[in-house]
């Protein structure tokens, strides 16, 4: 190589020097820059909650719902019950009839009732009175129970060793005393009406129960 071409690279590279000086100055500033500002981190996607929508709002107990029918129907098993008929006896003897037994012949709750299969009439009552109920209990009066249907009349039957069916000592207030009527053939019937006589005394239209 010649003297005049070693000159010119010589040149040549003098004027490189500056541009690559500039370089590397620009090169320097822009990553002091790069170090002094941090990047902005990019949003983490996991970072962002999901969005689940709006929460369904809880459905109030619908207790007022649920206990109207509970009461509804407690109400109503009161109502069954109460629609169950209860049966009870009418007092036969409440009136005019139960007054005049009380304060003529001193005696009140006569009842006449079917036993024994029907075979026996048993008559009864309760004394209030005994003076004035001591004629039902006289042995020399003979008792009868007259039948208008049937057509018949019932007696006090005669047993061998206890006499007859019926109850004849001193009265006493308080108590309640019977008689038995023999009803051979069953002649008499539940729900017949029926007379007893005892001497004086008469009692009519008594309901054989």
């Amino acid at each position: 190589m010649n003297s005049a071409t070693r000159a010119n690279t010589g040149l040549a590279l003098a004027a490189l020097v500056p541009i690559l000086l500039a370089g590397m100055l620009v090169g320097s500033s822009v990553l002091a820059q790069a170090v002094t500002q941090p990047a902005s981190p990019a949003p983490a996607a996991s970072a962002q909650p999901a969005n689940p929508g709006p929460a369904a709002a809880p459905q109030p107990a619908k207790s007022g719902q649920a206990a109207a029918p509970a009461a509804a129907k407690d109400k109503a098993s009161p109502a069954k019950s109460a629609s169950t008929p209860t049966r009870s006896l009418p007092n036969r003897f409440a009136g005019r009839a139960g007054a005049y037994y009380r304060v003529v012949w001193g005696i009140d709750s006569l009842n006449v009732k079917w036993t024994e299969s029907g075979e026996v009439i048993r008559f009864s009552w309760r004394v209030l009175d005994p003076e004035r109920a001591k004629a039902l209990n006289d042995k020399k009066a003979e008792p009868s129970l007259i039948d208008m249907r049937a057509g018949v009349s019932l007696v006090v039957p005669q047993m061998e060793k206890i006499g007859q069916l019926r109850q004849s000592a001193p009265p006493e207030a308080g108590r309640s005393y019977w008689m038995a009527f023999s009803n051979k053939g069953q002649l008499v019937k539940r729900g017949d009406r029926v007379n007893v006589v005892i001497g004086p005394f008469r009692a009519e239209g008594l309901v054989v129960d």
